[in-house]
Order: structure tokens, then sequence, then C-alpha cells
């Protein structure tokens, strides 16, 4: 079977569960075998969101954000249940230990999709007879269905996973993907989001191809060294490997300033605090990681250092949840002497992916609703400045104040 691996590169597979959370649930309840099922908030609550669906919900035009009340407009059959995040916890556990038992090279991406190099593993067998075992096993073992994606390197394999869902196995090799990506649109490619698809159609690049061919000099000046790396991914160059501590590279993100002038005044340490918070923010999302603990460092006129910091129940990774959390600690802790360095640092970061599966619907669901205003601000901000729009602070309560009325008072007075 040795013939059947490359002989200086690498076979990676991307293991991806097919509608994870409500695949656990009928397989810890039979009943539910073939039916529309959607996981939400409260199934009583007619704004309760849909977190996921499976297939037979999504055939029925179900999909994730919709609130429970026009799903069950557009599918009346359909089953809701409530998250029982401990199980999936547990699931997603079971099957990355059923995924060791075949390499011990595999790096999770999130609660229910993950890497796995099997280059050295040619005596269990061919790279597809290998995926066919993963993937029968998980069915069998633990009624979860899988799509494998089989490739020389983590973006291909994970591009091959996507290709056919559910229960799908592909092969995609670097030769293929003239055929099979380039003709796509830029934003099917994985790794580019809105803004970046938004950006890249700026010099004219609207499929795969013209991304693949697409000048170096062009890309950097608009995306930095991000634009190369994806003009590599769209030619199927990717070096990174399968590293079981990817996640555990860093611990913690912050940002700190020095001042150039002592600060006395609350409001505008608190207005230091909020440029600080959306700093670590923004990198933050870079990493795709979120954080349940912040952090504050104050240094005094008299050099007094101080550090400050406080568990929060859910990860968060918005800059408005950061502020709120580092403006508490500092209005607590600030004993009023003049200031000469502010800090913020969002501690024991984990992947998003893992962490924000498991937040509790009512954060959930909250995030939903300021979804659409949080567009709009940054189409805003992205047509006329960084700063057109900002959320404010109550000085009273430090909570971020809603800007609905902002943006509508500027649409009202002709955008």
């Amino acid at each position: 079977m040795k013939s059947m691996y490359p002989k200086n590169g690498r076979v990676i597979l991307h293991v991806d569960a097919n509608a994870f959370y409500a695949s656990v649930e009928t397989a810890h309840d039979p009943s539910l075998e073939g039916k529309a099922l959607a996981i939400a908030g409260d199934p009583k609550e007619r704004r309760g969101i849909i977190v996921t669906c499976n297939y037979q919900a999504r055939s029925r035009g179900v999909y994730t954000t919709m609130t429970v009340w026009e799903a069950k407009r557009k599918c009346p059959e359909l089953i809701v249940r409530k998250p029982n995040f401990p199980l999936y916890r547990e699931v997603s556990a079971q099957m990355f230990e059923f995924l060791s038992t075949i390499s011990p090279l595999i790096e999770p991406a999130s609660i229910d999709e993950g890497y796995v190099d099997i280059t050295d593993c040619y005596e269990m067998g061919a790279p597809l007879d290998i995926a066919t075992y993963i993937q029968r096993e998980l069915l069998e073992q633990y009624k979860i269905p899988v799509s494998i994606g089989i490739a020389p390197n983590k973006f291909l394999a994970k591009t091959a996973s996507d290709m056919k869902k559910p229960l799908g196995i592909t092969v995609l090799r670097k030769r293929d993907i003239p055929s099979l990506l380039w003709a796509r649109p830029v934003s099917d490619m994985h790794g580019i989001g809105e803004k970046t698809a938004e950006k890249l159609s700026t010099l004219h690049i609207y499929t795969i191809e013209d991304l693949a061919k697409a000048d170096d000099a062009s890309l950097k000046s608009t995306l930095g060294v991000n634009g190369i790396r994806l003009k590599n991914r769209a030619n199927g160059v990717d070096d990174r490997q399968v590293d079981p501590e990817s996640i555990h590279q860093f611990k913690s993100i912050g940002n700190s300033t020095t001042l150039p002038a002592d600060v006395t005044d609350e409001h505008a340490a608190l207005e230091i605090i909020q440029r600080l918070s959306e700093t670590v923010s923004a990198r933050m999302k870079r990493k795709e990681v979120v954080s349940s603990t912040i952090q504050i460092m104050l240094k005094y006129s008299d050099r007094k250092l101080i550090t400050r910091s406080r568990s929060l129940p859910n990860p968060i990774v918005e800059a408005s949840a950061i502020f709120q959390s580092a403006a508490q600690l500092f209005t607590k802790n600030w004993n009023g002497d003049p200031l000469r360095l502010i800090g913020v640092t969002a501690m024991n970061v984990e992947a998003k992916h893992d962490a924000l599966k498991q937040l509790d619907l009512f954060s959930f669901e909250e995030e939903a609703k300021q979804e659409p205003l949080l567009k709009t601000m940054e189409k805003l901000n992205e047509k006329y400045g960084d700063n057109f729009i900002r959320r404010g602070f109550d000085r009273n309560t430090n909570r971020s104040k809603g800007i609905r009325d902002d943006i509508e008072n500027r649409f009202n007075k002709g955008k």
C-alpha cells in the first residue's frame, strides 16, 4: 500500500461532522430519525434563533440564524430541541478519541471537524480505504455522519470535504484545481469572507482563477501578506502542518499604550480602554479565538503597576463585550491617581469554533439580534471612514449605548 502514498508529500484528511448537533440528538433519540429537526434556544419563544438543523429541515428552507417562528412557517412539522452542550462535547471527545486510533497527528478545528495526517498510515490501507473506514465506524458506533476530504494539504482537504455532504468522500489533488475550483466565485474559497471578496473585486478578481493568476504587488497592497497567502491557496499551495498543539501556541492577546501625558480624567481613560478593546478584538478575530477572562493593566505616574482580571460566564470576542468587562474592572480598581500606561488583555484564549458553540442560547440570540446592526455599522464605516459611526458608552453604567438612533438619523438626513 505504500505505493498509494506520495514519496515526498503528505496525505491529509479533513473530517467534518454533518449537522453535528442535530445528528447527536438523533443518535440519542431514535424517534427523531428521518424527521426535520432544528436546535434553538427556547422552542416556545417565537423570537428564538435556529442554531443548526438537519438536512431534512434544510430541504424545507430552514437555515441557521432563522427565527423559530419563521422556520415553523416554512416547515410546520419541524421539531425544535434546546441544545445539550455537555452531550455535544462528550460525543465530540469520543469522535476525536476514535480518530486518534488512526493517527496521532490530529488537529481539531472545532467541536465537529478536524484534520488527520495519515501519511504514515499506509499499513492500514489506501487513503480512500482509511477514509471509508472512518466514515463507516463513526456512523455505526456513534451515529454521526461525516464528510471527508482527502488531499495533499489542509486547505485542499477542507475544500474537498465541503464538496459532498452529507456522507461524502472527495479526493482533491493539486492537478484538479483548474478544472474543479478555478471557475468558482472567489467568495466560495475557504478563508475568504464577504469583506475580503469585496476588496478583491476592486482588483477585478471575481473567480478563484482570477486570484490564482493575480499580480502579487496588487494583492499585497490591498490585503497585505494575506493576499499572497490566499493566492497560494488558490494554486493549491499550503505548507501548514497538522499540529495537535496549534490552538495552544498562544494563551493571551493584549494591547497597551504608554500615554503621552498623565491621565486623570475618567472619561478620557475609558475612551482609551475602548480603543484598546477594539484592537484586541480585531487581533482575536484574525486568530479566530475567544476569551473568557479579561485583564486590565494600570501603571501610575509613580511607576506602581497593578493588574486586575475577571472571569466571564461565556467566551467573548466582540470589542463591545471586551470594553464592558475592562471598563468595569477599571472603575472598580482605579484609585484616581494619574495614569501613565493602560492595557487590556484577553487571557486564556481558545479556538473560536469550540467555544462559541458552547454559548448558552441567550447570549447566542443577543448576538444574532445585533448582527444586522453590526453589519450596517461596518458598511457605513467602510464607505465614510472608520470613525464615521462607533459604539458609545454610558458613563454611569459603563455599558455600550445603542446606536440604532444614530444610524437612522444619519440615513434620514440623506445618508
